[in-house]
């Protein structure tokens, strides 16, 4: 086996033995989908942010959210905060990077409302602005990060901490939290916990 193909298998390996230590996150990511159905459905809104890849995994989230998972179901509202360009290149220009995320989150945010942020490292200023400017308007902010202790786990009011090596994995093992945190979200819509889609 060449040098390059040894790199890929250990990036699965790498992978899997994550993945096999994720498994355990099910009860924070079941909690967080019926609690966010609880939001959505009463009215409330989403807000998510990211940086680079992580703010591709955000807006994965919101589509999710304003389309579908799986199965049929109403739209609700869901912002990836970093999509609006013309607004986060006004308020870098004018307010600093540092505040692209928590000027909008002041400007959209209600009480009762979630904002999901996600960072591999957990360290990112913007979103680290975002958490307190979230906690302070009266938002749950829910953090997706790499391994801890990091300090957006200790600004945001829970995290999830993804025990990976790289930051490919720690992205790869994102996703899947986005994806089960909407299938819970989906399960506790239409009441049925549980429930495997078709």
């Amino acid at each position: 086996m060449s040098v390059e193909a040894n790199a890929l298998v250990a990036h699965c390996d790498e992978l899997s033995d994550a993945i096999a230590e994720f498994r355990g996150s099910v009860p924070v990511t079941q909690r967080w989908g019926e609690e966010l159905a609880a939001v959505l459905g009463g009215g409330g809104r989403l807000l998510a942010a990211g940086n680079g890849g992580s703010a591709a995994q955000a807006q994965h989230l919101t589509a999710e959210i304003v389309g579908r998972y799986r199965a049929d179901r109403p739209p609700f509202s869901a912002l990836a905060l970093h999509a609006d360009t013309s607004s986060t290149t006004a308020i870098a220009n004018d307010y600093g990077v540092d505040e692209v995320f928590a000027r909008q989150v002041r400007a959209h945010g209600r009480p009762g409302d979630v904002l999901m942020l996600l960072s591999t490292s957990g360290a990112s200023a913007n979103l680290l602005s975002a958490a307190d400017a979230g906690r302070a308007a009266g938002l749950r902010v829910w953090a997706l990060t790499g391994p801890a202790p990091n300090p957006l786990l200790a600004g945001s009011d829970e995290a999830l901490c993804v025990a990976a090596g790289s930051t490919a994995t720690v992205q790869e093992l994102h996703l899947v939290a986005v994806h089960m945190v909407c299938e819970a979200l989906d399960a506790a819509l239409d009441g049925t916990h549980g429930r495997s889609h078709g």
